[in-house]
């Protein structure tokens, strides 16, 4: 009978954990936003919103040209800003909060087949199959816990606001991403460590094969994946 009790105790147990590592949620009480006519100089080019990524296509659940993301991270992402400030940059936001949605359409985009365009630029020594074990995509992301963002910086001197040379393109699929990459040029490298330097300033940790992705640490909900879209109208 004890043995019994245990088993079942050990069973509920691993169902509740399994349950808890993929909870979803609409909720976004707990999310701030920053658009993209913030007043705080901010740039904000969600490319997931527009057709300039790597599938090529609008992401489902892109409904603005908007950062969400948990309130005490993008507290603390407008403070890596204000840092960044006094060395003459500025932050500039390629994809905040990501709706699992948005993470299944790229599930979808896998299984297609390839796009001229899209391979050239995004992934062109590697085949499609490999992205997610190369760990470049993933089935289940961070970004959609609300804890994690692509971006770079710009300098605050450039009136056309471009971000400015970091070895590759965001999103780029290959080793030249990868943040202590050797064979991109000295002021990539230098341009690295400056944003680099001000994320891990206040709690930000970046993921080694891309030299955009920050998540900031300890995460505020690190089971939950959201689902709500991204759109300033609280309605949709």
């Amino acid at each position: 009978m004890k043995t019994l009790i245990l088993l079942l105790a050990l069973l509920s147990f691993s169902t509740f954990s399994q349950k808890s590592d993929q909870d979803i949620s609409l909720d976004q009480s707990s999310f701030s936003s920053i658009s993209s006519q913030n007043s705080l100089g901010i740039i904000v080019d969600m490319k997931y919103f527009t057709t300039r990524n790597f599938t090529l296509e609008k992401v489902d659940g892109y409904q603005a040209n908007a950062c969400f993301l948990h309130k005490k991270v993008l507290e603390n992402l407008k403070k890596v800003h204000k840092d960044l400030k006094q060395k003459g940059y500025g932050l500039y936001l390629f994809d905040c909060y990501r709706p699992q949605k948005g993470v299944d359409h790229f599930v979808r985009w896998s299984h297609a087949p390839d796009q001229p365009l899209s391979k050239k630029n995004y992934y062109p020594k590697l085949e499609k199959s490999v992205l997610f074990e190369s760990g470049y995509i993933a089935r289940k992301s961070g970004h959609s816990r609300g804890s994690t963002v692509d971006l770079s910086i710009y300098k605050l001197s450039d009136p056309k606001k471009n971000p400015i040379d970091m070895g590759t393109p965001f999103d780029f699929f290959g080793p030249k991403s990868h943040t202590a990459n050797s064979e991109i040029s000295n002021m990539a490298k230098s341009n690295r460590k400056t944003l680099l330097t001000s994320m891990k300033k206040y709690g930000f940790q970046n993921y080694k094969k891309e030299w955009w992705h920050f998540t900031y640490k300890p995460e505020p909900t690190p089971k939950t994946y959201f689902n709500f879209n991204v759109s300033l109208d609280k309605s949709k």
